[in-house]
C-alpha cells in the first residue's frame, strides 16, 4: 500500500542535502558497523582496501542522529515508481546517472543504487560535488559516446546551480537527459525548506536554453515523456532536455502493485532530416564547377561516419577543409586540412559550403572595433550553408549569432545526414574534363599544408627552455608521451593557441572533443571527466589541459575522479591568472594611457599562488608540481600517465605562459 499523508507528516525537518539514511525500502535495518565487501580488494600499498570498479560500490551506513536521519515509516512495499523509472532509463540505453544528492529526487536515486546498479543491465551512480559538474560530465560524455547520460538535481536551487552548464550544452548542441525533483502537491511540503525549494513550474528557469521539458503527472506519463525527451535530445540539432519528476511519484508504491506496472514505450529509430534533393543538386553543381571551393565544418560531425564522409567529399573535389575547432571534423594531418590558412582561402574562394557553422556570419566577415563588418570573400562568391540549428530557434539567448545576410542558399537540414546525397551528386556531376585541374588543385593544397606544418615546427622552438613553460613546449612534451597510445584529448585547445592542431596527428573522431559551447567557466574539468568516463570502457588514454581558474570553479570534481576511479590525466595550465581577461584589461588600459602595472589587482591568481598538486592530493588524486622547469615536465608526464594506465586519475600542475 502507499504511504499516506499522516505518515509523511511525522518526518523530521531534513534540509536541502538530506540523505535517506537508515530507512531502506523493504524495511531492511541498517548495519551498525562498516564492512569490507567483495567489491573491495586488498591494497598492496597499505591503508584502506581499494574498490573494484567492476563491482557495485558498497555504502557504509552513517551513524544515526536526529539531525541527519529519516526515521523508518513502518510501511513497506515491493514495487515503487523509482524502479519503473530506472527500467525506462535502461530502455533508452542510459548507463550512467550523475547527481549531487538531494531529497526531492531521493526516491529515484535510491532505486538507481539499490535496483539499477544491482540488476542487469547495470547502471552506475556517480556522485558529484556540484550540479554544474553533473551536467558538464554528461556534456563531455555525450561528445565521446554520441548519446546522453542522465543527471538529476534537487528542485529549484539544484537546477539553479546546474543552469550555466545547461546553457553550455545547449549552445554546443549536445544531447543530455536531465531530471529535477519536484514536490508538486503543496500539502506534502512538510517544512519551510520544502516550500522555499518548491516552484509551480520548475523547468521555467531554464526553458529558454533547453530543447524540451515536461512535468509528468503519472508513471505512464513519465515513461512516455522520458522516451520523448530522449528522442528530442537525439534529433538534430541535439540539445539538453529536462523532466521535473514528482517526489511522491518516485517514492510511492506503483498503484495496484507490479501487476499494474505501466508498459515502457518503444523508442523508434531516429532518421535525421536531410536536405531537399533539388538544393543538394544545386550545391553539388556549384562545387563541381568551382575553381576555388572551400569547405567549412563547424559542429558538423555528430558520429564517426561524419568525418569519414567529409574526407570523401573533400577528396572528390580536392577542396580545402577548414573547421571551427568545435568537433573533430577532419584529420589534422590530412593534406586538405587547411584551417590555419582559412582567411587566405576565403579571400580566393568562389564557392563556400559551410556545414553546421556555429557562426555563419563570422565565417565570411570580420568586425572592426566599431562593429563594422569587413567581408572576407568576394561579393561574387557563392555561399551555401547546411545547418539544422534553424529548425529549432529560440529568441531570448543570442547563441545564433549575427544574421548572415550574404549567403545565397541555406539548406535547413542536418549536414551529416545530407552528406551521402551530396557526395553522390558530386561524383555524378563531375565531368572527366575537370580531373586534371582538380588533381593540380590538390597538389597545390598539399604543398601549402606541408609548408604550414614546417612553419609551426619552426615557431615552436622559440622560448623552448623558458620558465614559465611555453605552450609549444607543454603540448610537445605531452605529444611525445601519448603519440604511441590510443589517446583522446578531452579538453579544448583554444587557451593553448591551438598548438595541438599544429603539431599533433589526429585521425579518429574521439581524438578531440572541442570546447564548451558558451564559454561558461568551470566547464573543462568536469566535462573532461565525463569524456574520460566514456573512453574508459574502450581502453583509451584520456588527457586534458585545463585552466587554473576553470578548475577552481569546481575543484570537487577531482574527488569525483578519485572516488569513481576514472582514469584521466589532468594537466593544469597554471598561468596564475584569468589570462584572456588580462589581455583585454591591458588593451583597454593602454587605450586610456593608464599602463598595465595594476593588472594583478583585477585578473591575477596570486598572493598566494594556488598549489593545485597539493589540492589534488588532498582529494585523493595522484599529483606532481608545480613544475616550472621545462626539463622536469616530460618525466613527470610519463609517471602520471603510468598511473592513469593503471586505472586512476592523475594531475600535473604546470606553471606555464599565458597562451
Amino acid at each position: 500500500m502507499s504511504v499516506d499523508g499522516n505518515d509523511r507528516a511525522n518526518r523530521p525537518n531534513v534540509g536541502r542535502r538530506g540523505f535517506l539514511k537508515g530507512a531502506a525500502l523493504g524495511g531492511v535495518a541498517a548495519v551498525a558497523a562498516p564492512v569490507v565487501s567483495a567489491a573491495q580488494t586488498a591494497n598492496p600499498e597499505g591503508g584502506p582496501p581499494k574498490a573494484d570498479p567492476s563491482k557495485p560500490r558498497p555504502v557504509a551506513p552513517a551513524p544515526r542522529s536526529e539531525e541527519s536521519t529519516v526515521r523508518p515509516e513502518g510501511v513497506t512495499y515491493s514495487s515503487c515508481g523509482g524502479d519503473y523509472m530506472v527500467d525506462v532509463l535502461r530502455s533508452l540505453n542510459i548507463e550512467y546517472f550523475a547527481a549531487t544528492p538531494g531529497n526531492t529526487f531521493m526516491g529515484l536515486h535510491e532505486a538507481v543504487v539499490n535496483y539499477g546498479m544491482l540488476t542487469a543491465p547495470n547502471m552506475r551512480s556517480l556522485t558529484t560535488m556540484h550540479e554544474e559538474a553533473s551536467v558538464a560530465m554528461a556534456h563531455g560524455y555525450a561528445k565521446i559516446e554520441g548519446k546522453p547520460m542522465a543527471c538529476m538535481f534537487h528542485t529549484t536551487v539544484g537546477l539553479q546551480h546546474a543552469s550555466m552548464a545547461i546553457y553550455n550544452a545547449y549552445c554546443d548542441r549536445v544531447p543530455i537527459f536531465m531530471m529535477t525533483g519536484a514536490t508538486i502537491d503543496a500539502t506534502r511540503r512538510f517544512n519551510n525548506v520544502g516550500w522555499l525549494h518548491a516552484a509551480n513550474d520548475t523547468p521555467a528557469m531554464v526553458r529558454d536554453f533547453t530543447k524540451w521539458d515536461d512535468t509528468p503527472g503519472s508513471l505512464r506519463h513519465f515513461g512516455e515523456s522520458a522516451v520523448r525527451a530522449w528522442k528530442f535530445s537525439m534529433t538534430p540539432p541535439y540539445g539538453p532536455t529536462l523532466l521535473a519528476v514528482d517526489s511522491l511519484l518516485q517514492e510511492d508504491e506503483i498503484p495496484g502493485g507490479e501487476a499494474k506496472r505501466p508498459p515502457i514505450p518503444k523508442m523508434p529509430r531516429i532518421s535525421p532530416p536531410a536536405g531537399e534533393e533539388g538544393a543538394v543538386k544545386e550545391t553539388a553543381r556549384l562545387l563541381v564547377n568551382a575553381e576555388h571551393p572551400v569547405l567549412f565544418a563547424g559542429r558538423y560531425a555528430r558520429t564517426p561516419d561524419g568525418m569519414k564522409m567529409l574526407v570523401e567529399l573533400a577528396e572528390a573535389l580536392q577542396a580545402p577543409v577548414c573547421d571551427g575547432y568545435n568537433r573533430m571534423n577532419f584529420p589534422w594531418r590530412h593534406p586538405l586540412y587547411q584551417t590555419r590558412r582559412q582567411r587566405v582561402l576565403l579571400n580566393q574562394a568562389d564557392v563556400l559550403l559551410a556545414l553546421e557553422p556555429s557562426d555563419a556570419f563570422g565565417v565570411t566577415n570580420a568586425l572592426d572595433h566599431d562593429g563594422n563588418a569587413r567581408p572576407l570573400m568576394s561579393p561574387t562568391s557563392r555561399k551555401i550553408s547546411i545547418s539544422s540549428v534553424e529548425l529549432t530557434p529560440k529568441g531570448n539567448y543570442q547563441d545564433v549569432q549575427r544574421y548572415a545576410s550574404d549567403y545565397d542558399l541555406a539548406i535547413e537540414a542536418d549536414a551529416e545526414a545530407t552528406m551521402p546525397m551530396l557526395i553522390e551528386e558530386v561524383r555524378r556531376q563531375m565531368p572527366a574534363s575537370r580531373k586534371a585541374a582538380i588533381e593540380a588543385r590538390g597538389q597545390t593544397l598539399a604543398k601549402a599544408h606541408l609548408d604550414e606544418i614546417n612553419r609551426a615546427k619552426a615557431g615552436a622552438v622559440y622560448g623552448w627552455d623558458d620558465s614559465p613553460i611555453s605552450m609549444p613546449r607543454l603540448t610537445s612534451e605531452l605529444w611525445n608521451q601519448i603519440q604511441g597510445e590510443d589517446w583522446s584529448l578531452v579538453s579544448d585547445t583554444n587557451f593553448q593557441s591551438r598548438w595541438q592542431q599544429a603539431l599533433w596527428t589526429a585521425d579518429k573522431p574521439y581524438r578531440y572533443i572541442g570546447g564548451s559551447g558558451a564559454s561558461g567557466v568551470g566547464y573543462s574539468s568536469p566535462a573532461a571527466l565525463g569524456a574520460a568516463l566514456a573512453n574508459q570502457k574502450h581502453g583509451r588514454l584520456s588527457v586534458a589541459i585545463v585552466g587554473d581558474g576553470d578548475l577552481m570553479f569546481g575543484p570537487g570534481i577531482l574527488w569525483t575522479a578519485a572516488h569513481e576511479r576514472i582514469p584521466l590525466l589532468y594537466i593544469v595550465h597554471n598561468n596564475r591568472g584569468y589570462h584572456m581577461e588580462i589581455m583585454q584589461f591591458q588593451a583597454i588600459a593602454n587605450r586610456r594611457q593608464r599602463g598595465v602595472d595594476r593588472v594583478e589587482i583585477a585578473c591575477n591568481i596570486d598572493n598566494p599562488f594556488i598549489n593545485y598538486a597539493g589540492m589534488a592530493k588532498s582529494l585523493g588524486v595522484y599529483a606532481e608540481g608545480p613544475i616550472d622547469n621545462p626539463k622536469d615536465l616530460g618525466p613527470a608526464l610519463k609517471r602520471a600517465i603510468a598511473v592513469v594506465k593503471k586505472g586512476e586519475p592523475a594531475l600535473i600542475d604546470v606553471v606555464a605562459q599565458g597562451r
